[in-house]
C-alpha cells in the first residue's frame, strides 16, 4: 500500500478556555526537539542535553539547584514530596490543592502521605490557616506534619506575593518543616509580578519545587527541581519507582532549554496573561455575567445562568468550576489570540440575547 501522508484529524484553528493543557507545541519548542533528534545518544538521563540542563536551571534558581526532569505535574508533585518525607508524615495543603482534588489521591496512594486539608477561600495557605494542622508532633497516633505544599499559581486563579511566600515558608521552617511548591504555572505568576522565577522559590527560602513545562508550551514534561538538597534523599531512585524516568530524555530536556535558556517562558506567559486580562474585560460588562474572580495570571472565573453555560461549552471547550453557584473557569493559553478572545465574548454576548 503506498504511504500517504498524515492528514490532521482536527481543525487547527480551533481554540478552547478549557485549560492551557489543550493548547500545542510552542514552535520554537517543537524546533529544539528537531535539533536533539537524530544519531544516538545515552539513554535515561546521560545524555548531553540533561546534563547542560543543571546549567539552565541554575541560571534561574541558584547555584545549588538540581534538576529531575519528569513525565508530569501528578509525578512531580509525588516524587518531590515523597523525597521530602517519611511514609509516617503527613503533607499540608489548601483543600483545593492539586495534590488533593486533581490527583486521584496519587501522593497518598503512591507517596503514602497523609494530606492535612485547610480552607482557603482564595487559595493561598498563610501562617494562621497552616497553623490548624501545624501541631502533634511526637503523637505515635497522628501523622506528623513535615512539608507545608502550595501552588503558586493557585487552582483559583491567585498569586501569592513574595512577602506572602517569605512568611508562609518562614513559619514552615520555625516548625521544623519544610516548603514545597507547585509550580505548574509558577511562570504566569512571575511574569504577573513581574519578578524573576527565582524571586518566589528560591530567594525565599522554598526547599522543593515542582517546575511546570507542558503549560508553557512543552509537549510534555515536568521537572522536580530541589533548591535545597539537604531537604530530600533518593530523588532519583524515588523518580523511577514512580515510573517518572524517561528512556529518550534528551527530548524532554532540550524542551526546557528551548524554554528557559532565553525569555521564551516569560514571553509566553505574559501573553496568556494579558489574554486573561483581555477575556475579563470584554465579557465583564455582558448582562447576565458575574466576574467571580478577577484575573490575576491566566485563568478568569465567572458565574453564569446554567443554560447559557451549556450552550457556550458546545461552541467552546471550558470547565464547570462550582456547579452550586454556576462558576465557570476560563483559562488562557500562549497560543490564545486577540481573535480567539473577541470570538469567545461575541459568542457569550449571542447566548446571553438568545435567553
Amino acid at each position: 500500500m503506498p504511504e500517504r501522508p498524515l492528514t490532521p484529524r482536527h481543525d487547527p484553528n480551533a481554540r478552547g478556555f478549557a485549560s492551557d493543557n489543550y493548547a500545542g507545541i510552542h514552535p520554537e519548542v517543537l524546533a529544539a526537539i528537531g535539533t536533539a533528534n537524530g544519531g544516538h545518544q545515552v539513554s535515561y538521563g546521560e545524555d548531553v542535553y540533561t546534563e547542560h540542563l543543571t546549567d539552565v536551571f541554575r541560571a534561574h534558581f541558584g547555584d545549588r539547584a538540581q534538576v529531575f526532569p519528569v513525565f508530569n505535574g501528578t509525578g512531580a508533585n509525588v516524587v518531590g514530596l515523597q523525597a521530602m518525607t517519611d511514609r509516617w508524615e503527613s503533607v499540608i495543603c489548601a483543600e483545593t490543592a492539586h495534590i488533593n482534588v486533581d490527583e486521584c489521591g496519587a501522593p497518598e496512594k503512591v507517596a503514602g502521605l497523609k494530606l492535612l486539608t485547610v480552607a482557603a477561600p482564595d487559595g493561598k495557605l498563610t501562617p494562621e490557616l497552616v497553623d490548624a494542622h501545624a501541631w502533634g508532633w511526637g503523637d505515635q497516633h497522628r501523622a506528623q506534619p513535615r512539608v507545608v505544599s502550595f501552588a503558586e499559581s493557585t487552582e483559583l486563579g491567585s498569586v501569592y506575593t513574595r512577602d506572602e511566600i517569605a512568611a508562609l515558608v518562614a513559619h514552615a521552617h520555625d516548625h521544623g518543616m519544610l516548603a514545597h511548591l507547585d509550580g505548574s504555572r509558577l511562570a504566569n505568576a512571575a511574569a504577573a509580578l513581574d519578578v524573576p522565577l527565582r524571586a518566589l522559590s528560591t530567594d525565599v527560602g522554598v526547599d522543593v519545587l515542582s517546575f511546570g513545562g507542558t503549560k508553557s508550551g512543552l509537549m510534555f514534561g515536568e521537572a522536580v527541581v530541589v533548591l535545597n538538597p539537604e531537604a530530600v534523599r533518593g530523588v532519583a531512585y524515588l523518580r523511577k519507582a514512580a515510573m517518572q524516568l524517561a528512556s529518550k530524555m534528551r527530548f524532554v530536556s532540550v524542551q526546557f532549554e528551548a524554554l528557559l535558556a532565553g525569555d521564551l517562558w516569560l514571553r509566553n506567559a505574559r501573553h496568556a496573561n494579558a489574554m486573561a486580562t483581555l477575556l475579563a474585560e470584554r465579557v465583564g460588562g455582558l448582562d447576565g455575567v458575574t466576574l467571580s474572580r478577577m484575573p490575576q495570571a491566566n485563568a478568569v472565573f465567572a458565574v453564569l445562568p446554567a443554560d447559557v453555560t451549556e450552550r457556550m461549552q458546545k461552541r467552546f471547550r471550558f470547565y464547570t468550576w462550582n456547579e452550586s453557584i454556576g462558576e465557570v473557569r476560563w483559562m488562557t493559553a500562549f497560543d490564545t489570540t486577540e481573535a480567539d478572545v473577541e470570538a469567545f465574548a461575541t459568542a457569550l454576548a449571542e447566548e446571553l440575547g438568545a435567553r
